[in-house]
């Protein structure tokens, strides 16, 4: 394939190459809604037919098979109907704008507009022309209990479209190709991240010479002071770190600090080889985090519980690894029902066990290097991702094109 200069021409939809045509999606496919059963009978359920939700439908491009599916008799009690094989459905209550492709015979729920694509126009290309069009979708929808897009609204959107059908599987193959670069790049991924998490479990399982204390025994518990999110600025002079930031930004080490601030008033100040963890979340799942950081000197917010240690007895990064592969003794921990709460005095029960420092150290580097590889590869993910969305708006506003 190559890429060739073309003149563009401003129309109702943007600046479009000359050729290009203006039409309705309802010129493209025919729309057609989903249903549900009229009752919940037994009856109903259980059967053969895939009946998808929407809850079901966005995150991947093929859809392969329902969690629920319904018998004739569900079928005919609503006016869904059977879809078939290369449907797009196109989810249009509530959530709006994700997109599925049947790969088999299937219904759907009252949650979507499919879209069966005629002959003259490409099935993937129009599936990738949808992806573009949620804030469309958006703009044209109503309700007051949650949002939704009508059938009539689906097929008034204009857009332009490549006047051959050349052109058009020209575009859907070349994302389709990088689609399929991406997610091999996502279960490669998958693959180390479940591979890591069996040689954490092996390198983690307590051996008979290793020593068992509570923590208690160990170390000294500190907590962070203020910092609220206001204070945090991109200009900031003074390396922080935020409570919030443990659960969305670090992982079991951090060698590298993402925020500053201004304030020094009331501060508290890590230590190398401090273990942190959050002491408040909606879940107590979530306060199970923990993570070791590598510097003096930063300033740690409030709701940062620290614990203190020495670096010749516990290497910090082996402790939350160690609390990441515990996470049940920590929930143990916790207290609260709606917000859930965890102190220095509760993690002070915790049980650690431990081997010598040399071998702390030998297992920190294994799983060290298996999380630089796995960052290295998300990040590898992230960038294939932006260059699709950007390479995708230019192929289907037709600012490069494929001949």
């Amino acid at each position: 394939m190559e890429l060739t200069a073309t003149k563009y021409e401003q129309t109702e939809v943007g600046l479009i190459p000359q050729g290009w045509e203006i039409k309705e999606l309802g010129q493209l496919a025919k729309v057609i809604g989903g249903g549900t059963p009229k009752t919940t009978v037994a009856g109903y359920w259980n059967g053969k037919i895939s009946w998808f939700t929407p809850t079901e439908v966005g995150k991947q491009k093929y859809l392969i098979t329902s969690n629920r599916k319904i018998t004739l008799e569900g079928l005919h009690s609503s006016s869904a109907q059977i879809l078939p094989i290369g449907t797009i459905l196109l989810t249009s209550r509530a959530g709006i704008g994700d997109l599925g492709i049947l790969t088999k015979e299937a219904t759907t729920n009252q949650g979507f507009q499919s879209l069966l694509v005629y002959d003259e126009y490409d099935n993937e290309y129009v599936y990738y022309l949808l992806s573009t069009l949620k804030p469309k979708l958006l703009s044209r929808a109503s309700g007051s209990t949650f949002l939704e897009i009508s059938p009539s609204k689906v097929k008034e959107i204009r857009v332009g479209v490549p006047s051959t059908l050349t052109e058009q599987k020209a575009i859907a193959q070349v994302l389709t190709d990088t689609d399929a670069l991406i997610q091999a790049l996502e279960k490669k991924i998958t693959k180390k991240k479940l591979i890591k998490k069996g040689v954490m479990q092996k390198l983690l399982t307590p051996n008979e010479d290793w020593e068992v204390k509570i923590l208690g025994e160990l170390a000294e518990f500190y907590k962070g002071r203020g910092l609220p999110k206001s204070e945090i600025i991109q200009e900031g002079k003074y390396k922080c770190l935020h409570y919030g930031e443990l659960f969305t930004k670090y992982k079991e080490e951090i060698r590298t600090i993402l925020s500053k601030t201004n304030t020094l008033e009331n501060v508290f100040f890590s230590k190398s080889n401090d273990v942190l963890m959050p002491t408040s979340d909606v879940t107590p799942n979530g306060l199970a985090t923990a993570s070791c950081i590598r510097e003096d000197n930063i300033i740690l917010g409030g709701d940062v519980l620290v614990i203190r240690f020495s670096h010749q007895i516990i290497n910090g990064t082996f402790l939350s690894y160690y609390i990441t592969q515990n996470r049940k003794q920590v929930m143990q921990l916790v207290s609260g029902s709606t917000v859930y709460h965890l102190y220095g005095s509760d993690m002070s029960n915790f049980v650690l066990s431990y081997p010598n420092i040399e071998e702390q150290n030998l297992i920190v580097q294994t799983l060290s290097d298996m999380d630089k590889e796995i960052s290295h590869l998300e990040k590898k993910l992230s960038k294939y991702q932006l260059a699709k969305q950007g390479m995708m708006q230019k192929l289907l506003t037709g600012k490069i094109r494929l001949v």
